[in-house]
């Protein structure tokens, strides 16, 4: 069989198994490039893309549509262009309603390991700030481009809150075992070219045109790997840590509910929460 004719076949076979997305995402862009048929996710819940319930459950719902269509990729990146995603909603934890809580909490554990542990490859174009969960959401991606002059990182200690383990482990699985004890114990943001330095990133960018450019190249990589022989290796190296949170979801559940209920934590989302009304007010 001619190459011209197998890379035809291969096209509309790719074509055929495109996942047919919802049109009604209310946080979410969902677009295919025909080019190469890879997936980008946008994020686009005004005005710092917060992860709430209802965002989080719309990746999630996005990735198991990924999954099932056997994707060849996807790319997540933001409609803004200052934030990538500030992290979980304060609002979700500010005095939360426990069954609320464990909704969202169980929808964060959901996007993490499905992001976290997908079959299909995965690549983060980072084109604004990125701490907490948005740098969570871009180190599950195995690929990470970012837009000079932004941050990212792990800042949980500043509001007094504990990174859950798999946070940690995720964190682990990018950088050293000492940049990660350092970062986590001082809620350190890395801007763009320290997170290169350290490896919590892969490439700079530009701007947001070439942060996806250079994502989309990153795809090319996997043109001539099976990609039975690719999802097992990512599993085999990312599986195990899964499987321990699919073993305790419940427990990290309430222990994390304990947690950010308690005074002091409290006292520290209102403090947060004061300095961005404030922060909004003087800049109305």
């Amino acid at each position: 069989m001619m190459a011209s004719t197998r890379s035809l076949l291969r096209t509309k076979s790719l074509i055929s198994n495109l996942p047919r997305f919802s049109s009604n995402y209310k946080c979410l862009d969902v677009s295919v490039n025909n080019d190469n048929n890879i997936t980008t996710v946008t994020l686009k819940r005004p005005p710092v893309n917060s992860l709430n319930l209802d965002l989080l459950s719309e990746i999630s719902d996005v990735l198991t549509d990924l999954k099932k269509s056997k994707s060849p990729g996807m790319i997540l990146t933001s409609s803004s262009d200052k934030v990538f995603t500030a992290g979980l909603d304060i609002m979700e934890m500010h005095k939360p309603d426990p069954e609320r809580f464990k909704q969202f909490w169980y929808a964060l554990q959901d996007v993490w390991m499905k992001l976290y542990g997908s079959p299909f490859p995965t690549a983060a174009a980072i084109n604004g700030h990125a701490p907490a969960g948005g740098c969570l959401l871009a180190m599950c991606c195995e690929y990470r481009v970012m837009v000079q002059n932004f941050n990212i990182g792990l800042n949980e200690t500043q509001l007094g809150i504990v990174a859950p383990i798999w946070f940690i482990k995720t964190m682990l699985n990018t950088i050293s075992i000492r940049d990660t004890e350092l970062a986590l114990t001082t809620g350190r943001l890395f801007k763009t070219d320290e997170a290169l330095a350290v490896g919590l990133i892969d490439e700079m960018a530009t701007d947001k045109a070439d942060a996806l450019k250079k994502a989309n190249a990153f795809f090319e990589r996997f043109e001539m790997i099976p990609p039975i022989a690719r999802a097992y290796t990512k599993d085999s190296l990312r599986g195990s840590d899964i499987e321990d949170l699919k073993k305790n979801r419940e427990k990290d559940i309430q222990t994390t509910l304990s947690l950010i209920t308690q005074p002091k934590v409290q006292q520290g989302l209102e403090f947060y929460l004061a300095l961005l009304k404030n922060k909004k007010e003087s800049a109305a």
